[in-house]
């Protein structure tokens, strides 16, 4: 992926070749969050794992309305899942490579940076060097 692109939102992604998700530690409580809030009195940006498995998923299988969704014109439905990263927290997320009808929860998966409506985002994909289905 082209390091030019512009990011779909700001401070969510390291650069790189192995990307990461920035999270924010709470100075006080040691809590993570996602993404980091701007507070950088209360929150220490700190980067979170890469690897994770499906804590819950659905399919978005109807155009969103407009706005917020600033997608391609064109839709095609897409997965969505909340993915655990173990002992750090949850993060919502877009699913990339995986088959819809394989989808459960405890799937093994990891960070990729993708483009998404001409933006650099992420999405999380199949992990098989995890192992398991993790049910």
């Amino acid at each position: 992926m082209a390091e030019t692109l512009v990011d779909i939102a700001d401070h969510l992604l390291t650069r790189g070749p192995d990307p990461a998700l920035i999270g924010g530690r709470d100075r006080t409580t040691g809590r993570i969050v996602f993404p980091c809030p701007a507070d950088a009195e209360r929150f220490e940006a700190v980067e979170l794992p890469r690897e994770g498995r499906i804590w819950s998923w659905t399919v978005q299988r109807f155009r969103p309305k407009s706005p917020p969704y600033t997608g391609p014109e064109s839709f095609e439905p897409y997965a969505i899942a909340y993915v655990e990263l173990p002992g750090v927290t949850i993060v919502e997320s877009r699913l990339s490579g995986f088959s819809f009808d394989d989808l459960k929860v405890g799937l093994p998966c990891k960070l990729v940076a993708e483009v998404f409506a001409g933006k650099r985002s992420y999405a999380f994909a199949p992990n098989d060097s995890i192992g398991g289905d993790g049910a």
